[in-house]
């Protein structure tokens, strides 16, 4: 079996990027069908017909992109936030700076 280790920022880093460069290259793809749907479409109405539902796929495509890059930036948020907790250190460190300028 394989050992088991903690994900660290730069492997959770890593995943966000490959999950935002998959993102754009489906968005790319499904953009680039939707044009050529439409080039179809235009010029052969008739097609509409057999197209259409071959285009809604492609619409869903980019609405699942977009649901995605929600979750990512709500990952990215709380890895902020959660690296704005402060160490007892950190604190500490504050408070002497604040109490060194209320002193001056």
């Amino acid at each position: 079996m394989g050992e088991y280790r903690t994900m660290t920022r730069q492997d959770l880093q890593n995943l966000i990027d490959e999950a935002l460069n998959n993102i754009r290259n489906d968005r790319k793809v499904a953009r680039e069908f939707l044009n050529e749907i439409a080039n179809q479409i235009a010029s052969d109405s008739e097609q509409n017909k057999y197209l259409s539902p071959v285009a809604a796929k492609h619409i869903e495509t980019m609405q699942r992109s977009n649901e995605q890059l929600v979750k990512i930036i709500g990952l990215k948020q709380k890895g902020q936030s959660q690296g704005l907790d402060l160490s007892d250190e950190d604190k500490n460190n504050l408070f002497d700076i604040i109490q060194g300028k209320q002193e001056a």
